[in-house]
């Protein structure tokens, strides 16, 4: 599996309308084989920061970058985000799917 995490600072005039904005691509994304889970979430301590979440079977996000959506996506952030985005990806060998945390179980 492939973790990828994304920080996205839109432009002031995007800032709440952001998620708006990149609906289609978050459901095309979220429609692929390959894709475990493509996920959004506002930052709280910084209200112009979203983070994207996002996580492919082995294979599958080279397929998702050479998507018709995903380059929609990539001619659409540049006019509406205020910096290139930062990203982390992290390969995991030999996952392909959320783990039960092992700290404490609850039920």
């Amino acid at each position: 599996m492939i973790l990828i995490n994304v920080r996205f600072r839109p432009l002031p005039e995007y800032v709440e309308t952001f998620r708006r904005e990149v609906e289609e691509f978050t459901a095309a994304t979220r429609a692929e084989e390959g894709c475990i889970f493509f996920d959004w979430s506002r930052n709280t301590d910084d209200p112009s920061e979203y983070i994207l979440i996002e996580a492919f079977r082995d294979g599958a996000a080279e397929e998702h970058v050479n998507s018709p959506h995903f380059q929609a996506a990539s001619a659409l952030f540049p006019k509406i985000l205020s910096e290139t985005p930062q990203i982390i990806n992290t390969l995991i060998e030999g996952k392909s799917e959320w783990d039960r945390m092992a700290e404490f179980q609850v039920g």
